[in-house]
């Protein structure tokens, strides 16, 4: 199933054909809209030559770092993200030999795959429970028990990334989030 997140055809190929970019993508997406956190992988591809874990691991901190903050940068945070990246990188090659879809693939249930993303830098719980959520509604990849452990995120709607497929479905979801903060912000007054 192709990916249609990011309003950028050659983004949103790149993570359609690299589990690793779509992971990365999902990494990025905190405190940067959306579209230009999972824009991120194929900036990271243009410049550096691939997405391939290994190689991203492997490579210079300072120099990697230096190509991710080149304008327009992978993140507001080019610098932080640039090692967080890296990290992610290592995980994915040292646990699951650089094969990104192995998370996923061997989960035994909703709550070992959770427990997977959840253990990777830059996965909170909220977090991992979008990306399940996206991996199960945008890649069927379901395994037992995923909907109870993603909570909302696995009701129709238009709640986060996880729902977008196209420009409409991305500003449902932003206007989603700006009702939750109005009312989150009024609850707290």
């Amino acid at each position: 199933m192709a990916i249609h997140i990011t309003g950028d055809e050659h983004a949103d190929q790149v993570l359609t054909d690299d589990p690793f970019a779509l992971l990365v993508g999902m990494m990025l997406d905190q405190q940067y809209p959306m579209e230009h956190a999972f824009r991120g992988p194929a900036k990271v591809l243009d410049r550096f030559g691939t997405i391939d874990p290994a190689a991203i691991a492997a490579a210079d901190p300072e120099e990697f770092a230096a190509l991710c903050a080149t304008p327009p940068a992978i993140h507001r945070f080019p610098g932080s993200m640039a090692a967080r990246l890296q990290e992610l990188a290592r995980l994915v090659e040292e646990q699951y030999d650089g094969r990104t879809e192995r998370l996923w693939a061997e989960a035994t249930s909703g709550k070992d795959l959770l427990k997977r993303v959840m253990a990777l830098p830059g996965f909170g719980k909220q977090k991992a429970q979008i990306f399940v959520a996206l991996l199960a509604k945008q890649l069927d990849e379901r395994p037992e028990g995923w909907d109870a452990v993603v909570g909302d995120y696995a009701l129709e709607g238009h709640r986060s990334v996880a729902d977008v497929v196209d420009p409409a479905s991305l500003q449902k979801v932003r206007d989603f989030k700006k009702q939750k903060k109005a009312a989150a912000k009024a609850k707290a007054v």
